[in-house]
Parts: structure tokens; sequence; C-alpha cells
């Protein structure tokens, strides 16, 4: 249909076999909206042999050709030179036809005589095309393409075949991207509900435009669900989105419709392709192809200070939806609220609440998603459900296939301790007027300082002119030349610096600038990840001696940092990691510069306290910020064993001891928390115990109050797998908490033993603020008046 230039916006690549011709298959929107698919038939599977260094390779050439398999030659087996750990080298290059062979003629390959390693086997095919082409998900290239007639098969506007090379654009602000949120409730009369026995009885959707569209079960009684799940589908083939958003999706919604689907004979068609069933795939996401279905789960399990993950919770957090203004089931009562007719329209609009709660999360939450996305060169999709260290790594694999490094295989390793960062022992008491001051991208701007890396360290004499030597460990890295850390970090920490410049041009309530915002957030991200990453024994380009030297340059600068505060008159409360707390005033300016000046390192004022509590121990402390928040670090209770009660009352103790400076308020407020339990006032999702089942149920020698619960709840007809958080409450009566540990949809508010919750929850977490100021459990038990306030405590020093 003749040759055009096309430009698009990429969000996916993946790939088909036709024959033994692998196609790859791009999925992008083009500049007028049309979705399309780009084929580039012409790329074909690789990988790297090494060889031993006193091997002749014409012969291991001439062995591996031998080996091509009918059902996928080997097409080509060339020499080229590369590098490995920055050494020199040269290596084989094998390329076979079809991508699910590779594994195969590696396996093969490693028994041919003199050979010593197989590289670059393990990497996913479409990942390879990227990574070669220098293509990113979700950034706008060009390329030369011609129209070819649309395969049946794929759903999109156009279909074109790939003619030229790819050309990025620098284009900041994304098409109109068409979102589907989704969430379903499942009829659970016997507990956990399961897929080959209870029916889903609600479904509501919410689209980009804002359009709300609920299915539900039709008649008085459960019926067959069949309807709503194939009306679900044709929702989603006709409105077509090209991202899914669901809240624990992965975990629980997705997993259950395929389940579900599979036991009522239905195809749970809802891809771009034929056959685009949903199925797990690398990280444990669900993929559905020609769509990108992203779990918004995986982004808030980062966030530390959400404390309680649930839907609700997060969205209150996020400014979406106040919990007060929206309606609250809780989950164990949902079959409840449908088998009783004057309730089932309170469980409609809790459904549309939590489908609205989960478009507003993703409008929060994908902007950033997608630079990352768009950063690290792993799909939407998968960049939240893998980890940071592999995010970085994608990030490391795409720079050495630029400097012509080969990639390291990932192998099994145990964990070896090394020395961490600095703490230091803080300055006990209540202190006004603190500032922290924040070293920026401290480990990152170590490892380019002293270019630390494993193709830079040296075990050899080297000279303090040739090599950096490491203090208290001794290691040497060669200054020159720049080594593959330091070449990465230096780009990274370049681009964030160019894009928060290139911020200054656009409005900041523009697309554009939020987009370059939530990128220059992700470039942060990558590169404070980099220290982190080289521990990491599941790593690719695993180096204990570098993060080892990171750590020990960091102790050294802290120390010397602290120095020259005591030279400008500076008080040093405390220091962890990469900061500093010091007494807040005129020398502070003056101290960030010497810094900068004798250290080569860019500090800065990262927050200011106005009163701040430490105890003798580190990294626990609360603070007052002159915005009026209350930091808590280190008292939290955060244990698996803690209610959610404990954990609102010790932030309140918080509060009320540094924002309105008296203890004595702070006993009273406990003291009222504990009347209103005894007086049956508290509510009993307060009170749930989560904890998390680690190994199976009859692996258990020692029935712990969890365990206990969960198999309470195997009785019920409930479910728990390993990893599964079992909720529960303790009741009233005689025996061990073990014994009285029920799951909480087995209770009433009147059987909870408010006792145990005194004891155990709300006195000891308060304790642990409150003991440093001399209160006692006594106190905190009876209406009490006369604690001395905080200020008569400051006076300790």
């Amino acid at each position: 249909m003749g040759l055009a230039v096309l430009m698009f916006y990429l969000y996916d690549v993946s790939y088909e076999v036709v024959g033994k011709e692998p196609h790859i298959l791009l999925w992008g929107i083009d500049e007028v909206g049309n979705r399309v698919v780009i084929r580039d038939r012409g790329f074909r599977p690789y990988f790297y042999v090494v060889t031993s260094s006193d091997v002749e390779l014409t012969r291991v050439v001439n062995e591996i050709r031998r080996l091509s398999s009918v059902k996928s030659p080997i097409i080509n087996v060339e020499v080229v030179p590369k590098k490995l750990f920055g050494r020199p080298l040269n290596v084989i290059k094998v390329t076979t036809t079809v991508p699910e062979s590779v594994r195969e003629y590696r396996e093969a390959i490693r028994k041919v005589g003199g050979v010593a390693d197989v590289l670059e086997a393990d990497i996913r095919f479409s990942m390879r095309y990227m990574i070669d082409k220098g293509l990113f998900p979700c950034s706008w290239f060009e390329a030369e393409v011609s129209e070819i007639r649309k395969h049946p098969s794929i759903a999109v506007t156009k279909e074109y075949e790939l003619v030229g090379e790819f050309k990025p654009l620098n284009i900041h602000k994304p098409p109109h991207i068409r979102v589907l949120a989704f969430d379903i409730e499942v009829y659970n009369p016997r507990g956990v509900p399961k897929p080959e026995r209870d029916p889903v009885i609600i479904i509501s959707m919410m689209n980009s435009e804002g359009d709300v569209k609920v299915l539900e079960l039709s008649g008085d009684t459960v019926k067959n669900d069949s309807r709503i799940i194939s009306e679900f589908m044709d929702y989603i083939q006709t409105y077509d989105p090209d991202v899914i958003v669901g809240y624990n999706s992965n975990r629980f919604d997705w997993p259950y419709l395929i389940e579900r689907s599979k036991v009522l004979g239905i195809r749970m068609d809802v891809g771009r392709v034929r056959d685009g069933v949903p199925r797990t795939s690398v990280y444990g996401h669900i993929s559905i192809p020609g769509r990108l279905n992203v779990d918004l789960f995986d982004f808030v399990e980062e966030i530390g200070e959400i404390k309680v993950k649930s839907l609700d919770v997060v969205a209150e957090y996020l400014g979406v939806m106040r919990r007060v203004d929206r309606v609250l089931v809780p989950w164990y009562e949902i079959s409840k609220y449908w088998d009783d007719l004057s309730k089932r329209e309170v469980l409609i609009r809790y459904a549309v609440d939590d489908v609205k709660s989960t478009m507003g999360i993703a409008e929060k939450i994908l902007p950033f998603a997608m630079q990352l996305s768009s950063l690290t060169g792993l799909p939407l999709d998968q960049v939240g459900s893998a980890s940071v260290g592999f995010r970085l790594e994608w990030y490391l694999m795409r720079s050495a296939y630029r400097y012509s490094e080969l990639i390291p295989n990932r192998v099994e390793r145990f964990y070896e301790p090394y020395k961490g960062a600095i703490v230091l022992e803080p300055v006990k008491g209540v202190h006004e007027n603190i500032a922290v001051l924040d070293f920026t991208s401290m480990y990152p701007n170590i490892m380019i300082k002293y270019n630390v890396g494993p193709d830079t360290f040296v075990e050899y004499d080297c000279s303090d002119e040739l090599c950096n030597v490491i203090p208290e460990v001794g290691y040497k890295f060669r200054k020159d030349p720049p080594g593959f850390y330091k070449a990465v970090l230096e780009t990274l920490l370049n681009m964030r610096k160019a894009v928060r410049e290139l911020m200054k041009e656009f409005p900041q309530d523009s697309v554009e600038y939020r987009v370059l915002d939530e990128r220059q957030k992700a470039l942060k991200v990558l590169a404070n990840a980099s220290y982190g990453y080289m521990g990491w024994v599941g790593a690719r380009w695993y180096f204990r001696q570098g993060a080892e030297a990171v750590t020990a340059l960091g102790r050294d600068i802290i120390g010397k940092a602290i120095e020259i505060a005591r030279e400008l008159g500076l008080r040093v409360i405390y220091g962890d990691t990469d900061s500093l707390f010091v007494s807040y005033g005129p020398p502070v300016e003056r101290f960030i510069d010497l810094v900068m000046d004798r250290l080569g390192l860019e500090i800065k004022v990262d927050k200011i306290y106005r009163r701040i509590f430490f105890t003798e121990a580190k990294k626990r402390y609360i603070g007052l910020t002159v915005d009026g928040l209350v930091d808590i670090v280190g008292f939290e209770a955060v244990r698996g064993d803690w209610a959610e009660i404990a954990k609102e009352v010790q932030e309140l103790v918080a509060y009320s001891i540094l924002a309105e400076g008296s203890v004595s308020k702070a006993v009273d407020l406990v003291n009222n928390v504990i009347r209103e339990l005894r007086e049956g006032r508290i509510p009993l999702d307060k009170l749930i115990i989560w904890k998390t089942i680690t190994k199976p149920l009859s692996d258990y020698e020692v029935s712990s109050p969890h365990v206990s619960a969960a198999r309470r709840l195997l009785d019920m007809g409930g479910r728990v797998e390993v990893g599964d958080k079992v909720g529960y409450v303790i009741v009233k009566g005689g025996g061990s908490i073990s014994s009285r540990a029920y799951p909480y949809i087995s209770v009433r508010a009147e059987d909870i033993d408010a006792d145990y919750y005194i004891d155990h929850q709300i006195v000891p977490a308060s304790l642990r603020i409150l003991e440093y100021f001399g209160v006692s459990e006594k106190q905190l038990k009876t209406i009490s008046r006369g604690v001395k306030t905080l200020f008569d405590f400051s006076r300790r020093g």
C-alpha cells in the first residue's frame, strides 16, 4: 500500500511465531489516535558463547554449527568483540530462528569442550528486541513503514510492516490513553470465596471518560454468573481500553475471574488478539495480549507512609475519596448485604465507590508508572510488579548493550553480610528548631567520584595517583577509564538535571510539566537504587566489595561533615546514613557551602522540625515539622501483631505531646480510648490483627494466634494458602491467647476481650513513647491528672 513515515506512541511489544519465523509486534497509538500494530519480520534470537582463554575459536565455532537442528536452524555463528566486566575479549555470537529454542541450544553448547559460559540466553525475545532497537515503552517514535492488510486476529485500526529504523521523538505529552478501572464483588457466605463454588455477583467499571457501569446478578437469589462475566468481556471489547487497572487485581480479581470462567465454561477473551486470554506472566503479573493490565497495589506497596493498604485507606491518603464520604462494607458481610434486598443497593454503592477510588488512584499513580516504564524499558504492566532491583537491572542491561558490555547471567548466591551505613548515637531529650540536612544522591555520587564498580576494582599494588583507595576497607578502584557504573550513573543524574531544567519551560499546571516531574522522580529512584543493587545477591552485576566500599566512604564523609558542623558551632543531634540533624541557624548556609567545597558533595535542608524528641536508641524519634506534620520513626506500632487501634492511639499520643506540649493530655486521650473500648464503642475493624501465613498450616509445630485463627477459618469453609494474611481478633474466655484467636468474620463486637486489647495493644503502643516521659502503665489505665508536661522533661538535656 506504499511507504509512509509513521509517528506512534509505543506502549507494548510482543511476538508470535509464524511457521518458523518470529514476528515482533509493536503495539502503539498513532498521532491521530488510531490503535496500530507494527510487524517486524526481520529480527532473530541470538546469544553469546564465552570460551576459555587457551581455546581455538574456530574449533568451537564449527562444533556449534554441527548442533543446528531442523526445528530451529542455527543461521549464523560469528566471532565478535565484546567486553566482560570491562575486559575486552572475543566471543561467539550464535543466531537461530525460533526464540523458544535458545534455551535448548544454551544447554547443548555448554557441553562443548572449551566453552566457559553462555551469556544473554535468558533475555526474553521481546525485551531483546527493544534493547537492540533502542525502544522504550510509553515513548514516541517515528519509523518508515508499509501498511499491510490487517490480520483478522488482531483488533486494531491499522497494521504496518516495518521497513526502516526507529527514530525517538522528543515529545513529552502522551496521547489520549483509554483506561478502564474495574473491581469485582464475590458471594462469600462461607468466608473466603472459592471460584469453583462462589459466583461473582457484581462487576463495577469506570472508564477514562468518567462513565460508570455496574453489572450485577439479576433476581433475588444467587444465580449463574456467566451472564455478567460475558457482559464484562463484551464491555472491554467494545470500549477497547489500552490500560486496565485494578487494586490487588493480579492477586484476586483476575485469578478469580479466570478460574470462575473455567468452571462456567466461558472463554475469558479480553485481549486485542484472538485467544486474548489473561495469563500469569513474569513477576507474577497477569498479562493481557494487546493491552496493559496494571495492578495499582504493586505501587502502593512501596509507599511506606501508608501503613494500612486497603483501597479505602489508600484512596483517602492520596486525596481521592475520604472514608467518611463513601460506603464501607466489610468484605466478610458482602453475602449478607446481597441476600438482604433492603441492603443490596448499599452494596451496589459500595462497589461504585470502590471502582471510583481505583480510577482516582490510577490517575495519581499512572503518570509516574509510565515514566518508570519509559526509563527502565519494562512495559507498564510489568514495571510495577517487578522489584526495584529488577527495574534498575533492565536499565543497566540497556546500558551494557550501548557500551558493548556482555550481560552476566543471574546466579544463586548466599548472602554475604557487610558493614552498613553510619548511624550516630542521638542526643537524648527534646530539642527545638532542628534542621535535617540530606546529601543529594549521596551513594550514586560516591560511586561516580571514586569510580566504584566490578570493572575498575584492582587487587594488585596501585599508587594513589592511579587508584582511589577506600578508607577503612582498603579496596582500590582505578581512576581511569570511567567504569560501567560511573558511566551509567552520570547519565542518570545528568538526565535528571536536564529534565528539571526543561520543567522550567512549562507552566506548573501543564501536562508537560507534570509528566517531566514524574520523570525526574523516576530517575532519582533508579539512581538511588544503584548502591543497594550491588549488594543484592540476585543481581547480575552483584559486587559485594563495591557495596562495602560505598558504605565505608559514606561513613567517612559523614564523619568529616560532622567536623565541619562543629567548626561552625552547629550542634549535631543525630545522623543516619546520608543525613544529619543539626541546630538550625545562620551557620547552616555556610555549612552547606563548606561541604561542597571540601567534600565535593551537595547537601541541602530537607526539613525543619519545630520540636523533636529522641530516646537514647538509634533510629527512634518523633518530630513536629514547621508545617505541623508529625513524623514517628522507630516507635511505630507496625509489628504484624498490632491492631489498627494501637497504631491510631500511638499517632494521637505523639501529636498531643509535640504539637500541644502536654503529656497529661496524651494520657487522658489513652484513658478515653480505653473507656470507649470497655464500652464497646471501638469499631471491630480497628481491632483486627493481620498476620501472614508463611508456610503450610501442617508445618506449624506451635499454634500461634494467627495459625489458630487460620485453622478455624478452614473449618468454616474458608481457604488459606501460604502468603495469605489472616485477620483475627481475641475473644473473651479462659486459656491462652491462641485458644481465643478467632477469624474476625465469625465474631460479634460483644465477644471482644477488651482487657487483651488494653494490656497488649493500646497500653504497650502508647508506652513506647510515654514511658520516656515518666508515664507508667498504671497512669494509662486510670483517669489521671497532674502529669508533668513535655517542657518539664525537655530540661533533661
